[in-house]
């Protein structure tokens, strides 16, 4: 299987055989032709599961870098409930596939109940129960989207780095701070809220940001990167 994560602003993929990865690269989605010389590299798969989240554009781009291939390729959907995992949004084929994959690759990592948080172009924040219901979540501008937000509508900001302060003195630390404030609350907030309702609250973090947060959580976490891809792995060797 060649399993395709298309965020919004990154194309992974990992190319899996007997449950093992042989392959695996991120490019940024504007690198057509870099990812034309990518998949040109791979073996032919079988079949191809895509979790799209950066529009109809991308996904026909996904859909001519696979043609030569000549094989099924499935752009996956969150559905009512799929490999254990219940969904309770309210209209459950609107929970974007990119959450739905990490929620189902994080339950059979915990087994329990989780916050999935991944910290990419956006950041989000989902509950997962003790058993297996996606109970909701937050989806706040990412790190790196905060910053640039900052800088690109704010007059005499620059890019500059900051650090982590509690009272910044100065505007690196008072940016930087204020995004990761920011950031940190909302997932420490969601992570209360899941412990006033069980025990064992374990979370899985991902995303490219997720070396800038990781260090300030105070909780039980395990950092798994490539969260959505192991969740379409799982998707793809269910034999429901």
């Amino acid at each position: 299987m060649l399993l395709l994560d298309v965020g919004n602003s990154r194309c992974k993929w990992a190319l899996v055989r007997d449950g093992q990865w042989m392959h695996k690269g991120a490019l940024g989605n504007t690198e057509f032709r870099a990812l034309q010389q990518a998949f040109a590299k791979l073996p032919a798969p079988s079949r191809i599961l895509v979790s799209n989240v950066a529009g109809a554009p991308m996904a026909e781009r996904v859909q001519a870098l696979c043609a030569g291939w000549q094989c099924p390729l499935q752009f996956v959907q969150a559905r009512a409930e799929q490999c254990g995992v219940r969904n309770a949004y309210q209209h459950p084929q609107r929970l974007g596939s990119d959450r739905w994959a990490a929620l189902i690759a994080a339950w059979h990592r915990v087994r329990g109940a989780c916050l999935v948080v991944n910290c990419g172009t956006a950041t989000t924040v989902d509950a997962l129960s003790a058993e297996g219901e996606f109970l909701g979540g937050l989806i706040l501008p990412g790190v790196y989207l905060m910053q640039q937000s900052l800088l690109g509508n704010t007059a005499q900001l620059k890019e500059t780095d900051g650090a982590l302060c509690d009272f910044p003195l100065n505007t690196a630390d008072a940016i930087h701070s204020g995004i990761l404030r920011a950031t940190l609350g909302a997932i420490e907030h969601q992570y209360a809220l899941l412990v006033a309702r069980y025990a064992g609250v374990r979370c899985v973090l991902s995303g490219g940001a997720a070396d800038k947060v990781q260090p300030h959580l105070g909780m039980a976490l395990e950092h798994k990167d490539n969260l959505v891809l192991h969740g379409l792995q799982i998707m793809g060797e269910d034999k429901q």
